[in-house]
């Protein structure tokens, strides 16, 4: 949009009317309540996953905004050039850093009362109990400091440790690493603007990244599954597991681009008609699906073929959405 013109007030204000926008959905959708109605103030949540993704999204847009797009030219082919999608922008690259940064000290330096600091367990039974009240640690401790009750009160670690405290996934700390994240798929952006046509430099470069993220992703847990500097968690958002999920996804976006852009075996059918309207398919998702037909009242809890085959039906009913709506040519854009 700069390139063609668009001043960066007029920028602002799209970023921002989007932000708000995603936010606003997100926190609707996410605090309704068939007996509440669509605000539910007595179990109200702040944090969510679109009001994350909005701003790692307004961040981003922010930082691209005011960091000069440049590329070198063919002719001006310099010693650095294999890499000018990193050199040029070296300033992202700075604030990106210091983020990370500031992510590492409060997570490994912040004093959390009666909890060890720089804990990353799960609290309740997990560590043979020594931190039952110790969940998230200091990302845990920063959402109650900051919000209070307004986050998640059923984290997905109470099945499984017997946790007595909230803990929010899509917490405040978190949301830096998410930003990390996002940064990562922006250079994957980068890639195929530098490199457009050029298939080999394109595949070779998300392969070298899906192998530098992947070391450092092995080298931070030591090859664990819950142990290491620092394990790969999801739920923290953890530095291990941004570059496990980063290094898995160029690992998958190269094989994609082989596979579609540059054999054209497939087309992408029929995941690009939800692809089309993502935001539409995770909103009706989120509202609609526990509901028939979607979702039903299964008969053998215990059973793992009956849970598959409802999520295997409840997808086939969204892409058969998201592709009627494909063919009338509706598209939701925020």
């Amino acid at each position: 949009m700069r390139r063609k013109g668009v001043t960066r007030l007029q920028l602002l204000r799209k970023l921002s009317w989007r932000t708000v926008v995603l936010m606003f959905i997100g926190f609707c959708f996410i605090n309704y309540s068939p007996r509440d109605g669509l605000l539910s103030w007595s179990w109200l949540r702040i944090p969510g996953v679109l009001q994350r993704l909005a701003f790692t999204y307004f961040v981003l847009s922010l930082m691209q905004m005011f960091c000069r797009y440049q590329e070198i030219p063919p002719s001006q082919v310099r010693w650095w050039s294999p890499v000018q999608d990193v050199v040029l922008y070296w300033p992202e690259w700075i604030f990106i850093s210091l983020l990370e940064t500031l992510w590492l000290c409060v997570t490994f330096l912040l004093p959390v009362p009666n909890c060890p600091t720089g804990y990353l367990g799960a609290g309740g039974i997990g560590d043979n109990g020594l931190y039952p009240n110790c969940t998230g640690g200091a990302a845990a401790y920063i959402d109650r400091w900051l919000l209070g009750n307004n986050i998640y009160w059923h984290p997905t670690c109470k099945a499984m440790y017997h946790t007595t405290q909230p803990f929010d996934p899509e917490g405040v700390l978190g949301t830096i690493n998410s930003i990390v994240m996002g940064f990562i798929g922006m250079q994957a952006g980068k890639i195929f603007l530098f490199y457009r046509k050029l298939n080999n430099k394109i595949i070779i470069r998300f392969t070298i990244w899906a192998v530098v993220l992947g070391i450092l992703a092995a080298i931070l847990s030591k090859c664990t599954r819950d142990s290491g500097f620092i394990p790969v968690n999801k739920n923290l958002w953890s530095l291990s597991y941004v570059a496990c999920m980063g290094s898995m996804s160029f690992m998958l976006l190269g094989m994609m681009y082989f596979v579609v852009d540059i054999k054209r075996w497939w087309g992408g059918q029929p995941f690009i008609y939800p692809g089309m309207n993502p935001i539409l398919v995770y909103v009706g998702h989120s509202l609609l699906g526990f509901y028939f037909p979607f979702s039903w009242e299964m008969r053998y809890q215990d059973s793992h073929w009956e849970p598959l085959f409802r999520s295997l039906w409840g997808t086939a009913l969204w892409i058969v959405l998201a592709y009627l709506l494909y063919r009338k040519q509706f598209f939701l854009k925020i």
